[in-house]
């Protein structure tokens, strides 16, 4: 399968290149950065030994690379307008770039339908974090007193993460929303309770040294119940973008979220 890589200077990205170099059914073609100096991959030091191009413009590599498949991992106020620009040419994507609204995700996936095409749009790509998402989920039934905390490193761009969202969202399928904390309760310092989402509370920590780390922090009359989950390298992130690559290939429409890909 022919693959680019956009963002690919990130750390995300970075891993994401390597992840296809090793991947005996995969070819790096392209990669993508914005306002690149370099014209070819084999100007970073790291992958002096490869000949890939470089390109600056999405629809340009596009057309000139031909790729299968591209793998975003950039910002969030161009990770929309690229997965917009590859399902339009009919390419697919594999979307790991946060900050993508309900109504973009609605508007991409009728794209995606429309050109027969397949896309998946994950805010979490680590398997133990789908299955942190689903134990929470599972347990808000009984537990509908729930606050999150998510723990990302400090050159993190949106709050809350795409990973606390998600979980918030499976959450109140099963959750009785109620509204937490005391009647009446007043901040003293605004901000202090974190955003809310359906009566639930997300605080977002950006601390230099972290990865990307998360907890769902349950209280009941008399007991607690915590889930959590660490990434501790990038790494974390690669056996489900590689995954995901594959079954592109299988699909005709776009699937947000990794769990609805795992058996």
């Amino acid at each position: 399968m022919k693959v680019a890589v956009s963002g690919f200077k990130g750390r995300m990205g970075h891993e994401v290149v390597k992840t296809v170099l090793a991947a005996e059914d995969m070819e790096l073609v392209a990669v993508l950065d914005h306002e690149p100096s370099e014209k070819n991959i084999n100007e970073v030091t790291a992958f002096s030994e490869l000949d890939v191009p470089v390109f600056g413009d999405m629809q340009a590599m596009l057309k000139a690379a031909e790729p299968e498949c591209v793998v975003d991992f950039t910002t969030p106020k161009v990770g929309y307008v690229h997965t917009k620009t590859i399902l339009e040419n009919g390419v697919r994507a594999v979307v790991g770039t946060t900050g993508i609204t309900t109504e973009q995700l609605q508007e991409l996936t009728e794209i995606a339908e429309s050109k027969k095409t397949g896309a998946i749009i994950a805010p979490n790509f680590a398997v133990g974090a789908v299955l942190m998402m689903q134990f929470a989920q599972k347990a808000a039934k009984y537990f509908p007193n729930v606050e999150i905390i998510e723990l990302h490193h400090d050159q993190k761009l949106d709050a809350p993460s795409g990973t606390a969202r998600k979980t918030a969202e499976m959450m109140a399928e099963t959750r009785k929303a109620i509204s937490q904390g005391a009647e009446g309760e007043e901040e003293t310092i605004p901000g202090a309770r974190g955003a809310e989402f359906d009566g639930m509370r997300i605080h977002s920590v950006r601390l230099p040294g972290l990865v990307a780390h998360q907890e769902v922090i349950f209280g009941a009359k008399g007991q607690g119940l915590t889930i959590r989950h660490d990434s501790y390298h990038r790494e974390s992130f690669m056996s489900g973008v590689a995954l995901s690559i594959r079954k592109t290939a299988e699909l005709a429409t776009l699937i947000y979220g990794l769990e609805n890909i795992l058996d």
